[in-house]
């Protein structure tokens, strides 16, 4: 029962997680449902904490995608008064 625990993280555990732990724990996730054999209880956990990490994971992606967008719109603004002159 204590894989069953560990399936149902809590928002408080994902937060901690960097994105590669959370990449990580994703594709062991997905590994362990391809493999099969999983009780229906526990497969479904399985998917419950294997949607919790895809979103941990986008939401890390999401806000770096921010701060591409918001370095490259600096670099930008600096840019073009520079070129105007």
């Amino acid at each position: 029962m204590t894989e069953n625990n560990s399936a149902a993280p809590t928002p408080d555990s994902l937060d901690a997680l960097s994105y590669e732990e959370a990449r990580e724990q994703l594709v062991a996730v997905v590994g362990r449902l391809e493999a099969g054999g999983a009780s229906l209880e526990e497969s479904l956990a399985l998917w419950e904490r294997g949607e919790a990490l895809a979103k941990r994971c986008e939401a890390w992606l999401e806000g770096a995608r921010k701060r591409l967008a918001s370095a490259r719109d600096a670099g930008n603004d600096g840019g073009a008064a520079a070129t105007a002159d």
